[in-house]
């Protein structure tokens, strides 16, 4: 089985991708991390040393890797991977997509103190960037398999359960 969590920064994908991985004892994969390896440095480091294109050249990359693998996994994408080089395609031709539907204010209320994320400028209206930015991305999130509206472990197995 591989399972790919997708949602917009701050939604959880990260915490309820390890969960999920845990409970289905199959390994967990961050994409973002897996970045960081191919590339030797962080993710913020590649947005302003090799731009954004390069990053994305890199995460698809990455997500067909590991799509095609034969392993199963729990994986959270960053959360343009669905958005960018037919990542949403890849990820719904190879697994099940979950769309963590967590509410832009609250996701302002998440990252509000964190200034590690490359796409979100830091002093400015973080409720403007991140409204904008859902609104690209929501077209793509919304063509996942399951919809979850909290990041819910319970409710997830169950969801996934009725698609086997």
């Amino acid at each position: 089985m591989k399972v790919f969590l997708m949602g917009m920064p701050g939604s959880g994908k990260t915490t309820l991708g390890a969960e999920l991985a845990a409970e289905l004892m199959i390994p967990f994969v961050d994409l973002d991390t897996e970045i960081e390896k191919r590339e030797a440095c962080s993710v913020s480091e590649i947005f302003a040393k090799k731009g954004e294109d390069h990053f994305r050249i890199v995460e698809a990359s990455l997500l067909r890797e590991w799509a095609g693998s034969e392993q199963s996994f729990v994986m959270s994408t960053g959360g343009g991977a669905p958005c960018h080089h037919l990542g949403i395609d890849v990820i719904n031709g190879s697994g099940i997509s979950v769309f963590l539907n967590v509410p832009v204010q609250e996701l302002v209320e998440r990252l509000k103190d964190k200034n590690d994320r490359p796409l979100l400028k830091n002093g400015e209206d973080l409720l403007g960037q991140l409204t904008a930015m859902r609104k690209v991305r929501l077209p793509f999130y919304q063509r996942a398999h399951i919809t979850l509206q909290r990041p819910d472990l319970r409710e997830l197995l169950e969801k996934l359960q009725s698609k086997k």
